[in-house]
């Protein structure tokens, strides 16, 4: 076994000064799971933290109670279930959010959206019939007729280049 010298005395940790303080990199507030640019997943993604994809994910991705992010190189071939989904790179597939969906200017998807609320920027790409669901229903008893109760509330929406 090796024992340190006798003379040595560790060393404490060095304490940041207000000059260096500054460069420090800002930690999010919530962690998220990366996949980088060279990965490429092909299969089910199944995950209970929020996720940030910038490689190439082909199958499916259920993230139930949480936010996916494709980023600007990210390209998703796959149906996806989230809690909320930020678009900013290439998705081919259909997407189901409880809580919203957003596609930046730089994003694109093709595929069908059932989601509560949706933001397309101006400059993104949106192909595919969009449901907008209602927040929670409220249980009530009704005397309408069933057909009455049962409108759409959906829009088809095609958006290209």
């Amino acid at each position: 076994m090796l024992y340190p010298a006798e003379n040595q005395v560790p060393k404490a940790p060095a304490t940041p000064t207000k000059a260096s303080s500054h460069h420090r990199t800002p930690v999010p507030p919530t962690e998220q799971a990366t996949l980088g640019r060279s990965l490429v997943i092909k299969g089910e993604v199944i995950g209970s933290e929020p996720l940030y994809i910038d490689g190439r994910v082909e199958g499916s991705i259920h993230l139930s109670g949480n936010r996916l992010t494709i980023g600007h190189h990210g390209s998703v071939e796959a149906n996806v279930e989230a809690e909320e989904m930020v678009i900013m790179g290439s998705v081919k597939g259909n997407v189901q959010c409880a809580e919203r969906l957003d596609i930046r200017t730089e994003g694109s998807l093709v595929g069908d959206v059932v989601s509560q609320r949706i933001s397309i920027e101006e400059g993104a790409v949106l192909r595919g019939k969009v449901e907008v669901k209602a927040g929670v229903q409220k249980q009530h008893s009704s005397s309408k007729p069933a057909a009455e109760e049962e409108k759409p509330k959906a829009a088809a929406a095609t958006a290209g280049a």
